[in-house]
């Protein structure tokens, strides 16, 4: 029997993916925002695609805030955009 692949929606195109190809970023309980690389940090989870577009958007639209219900600061705005511009994703 195939092993079940955990299916996440980016917040930015609304898009199902495979939860290991997006970026978690996550509202720790204490209301601390981190990028969460592992996946396993406790706390409320949104997901990005790793498309500058997609990071972008987000950001723009205020999608990751709307998602994890408050401020990103801009220090895990600048690294997300940084991490798809570095060529692990994008066209």
């Amino acid at each position: 029997m195939a092993k079940k692949i955990p299916m996440r929606m980016c917040v930015a195109c609304r898009e199902m993916t495979p939860k290991r190809e997006l970026i978690r970023v996550v509202r720790s309980p204490e209301g601390e925002i981190s990028i969460d690389d592992r996946g396993k940090k406790n706390g409320r989870g949104a997901y990005v695609c790793n498309k500058i577009e997609c990071i972008q958007n987000a950001i723009k639209r205020r999608q990751l805030e709307r998602a994890l219900d408050a401020n990103v600061p801009d220090e895990i705005k600048q690294t997300l955009i940084e991490n798809a511009a570095g060529g692990t994703g994008g066209k």
